[in-house]
């Protein structure tokens, strides 16, 4: 585990999963969060939002841009993890139960016929659609109950940063076991009902950013500004805490 931009990272994809079986080996809940740009940038806007990134297990990395970052600065190499590969790795092992909850119900349903193609135990599990409502108003003991009731190991949260973040903060308290995983927008690509990947030449030429603007601008256009604005000053403490090591 590596913190950098006050992240507590875990590049090792290995490891990450090593984590999660031991996790799923003890008492209580606990959580991961996949940072990407707008994490990072919000997290280092927000004591109290950065607070709940590091409350939980760790983050994966799921910016491409954040390890060149590293590799300016440090001159070490790492690699990007992003949301939607942690999913379907987890979903193709079929090694545990899960559950599914956010976003709407039409996204729902074509996820879970989408996803038995590649894990035909997915049939069974739980697609829970939440309910539109601030992270201070959902019944999280209700929620926990549910979810220990139908025995899912590993809860995959998609309601978009930073709600997500805090919803399984929030939640963790209450469960008696498994871990959160929360996968932003992946739900709605593998739904096959709504905004797909970008192509694979755009991620390895780090331009997903790029084809989200074109499919989502309000929402994106808004959320890179923000990291426009920020990054530089990011760069800078990093680069200053650098120097003092």
């Amino acid at each position: 585990m590596e913190t950098y931009f006050n992240i507590r990272y875990e590049f090792d994809k290995k490891q990450v999963h090593t984590a999660i079986e031991e996790r799923l080996r003890q008492e209580g809940a606990d959580y991961i969060c996949v940072a990407d740009g707008v994490i990072l940038n919000i997290a280092n806007r927000k004591p109290d939002y950065l607070q709940v990134v590091n409350g939980g297990m760790f983050s994966i990395c799921d910016s491409g841009y954040v390890p060149l970052y590293i590799q300016w600065l440090y001159d070490r190499r790492f690699e990007q993890y992003c949301g939607s590969q942690i999913f379907m790795d987890i979903i193709q092992s079929r090694r545990y139960r899960m559950i599914f909850m956010g976003t709407s119900q039409a996204t729902l349903d074509g996820l879970k016929e989408n996803l038995t193609q590649w894990n035909p135990e997915v049939e069974a599990m739980t697609f829970y659609e939440l309910p539109f409502r601030s992270v201070e108003e959902f019944d999280y003991p209700a929620i926990a109950n549910m979810i220990e009731t139908d025995g899912a190991e590993i809860i995959w949260v998609a309601l978009g940063a930073p709600k997500q973040e805090i919803f399984m903060n929030r939640l963790k308290p209450h469960l008696q076991r498994g871990v959160m995983i929360a996968v932003g927008a992946a739900f709605k690509f593998f739904s096959g009902t709504e905004v797909k990947r970008a192509p694979e030449w755009m991620i390895k030429a780090r331009l997903e950013f790029l084809y989200r603007i074109f499919s989502e601008p309000k929402k994106q256009l808004k959320r890179c500004a923000w990291i426009v604005i920020t990054l530089p000053r990011i760069l800078f403490i990093e680069w200053k805490r650098k120097q003092n090591k």
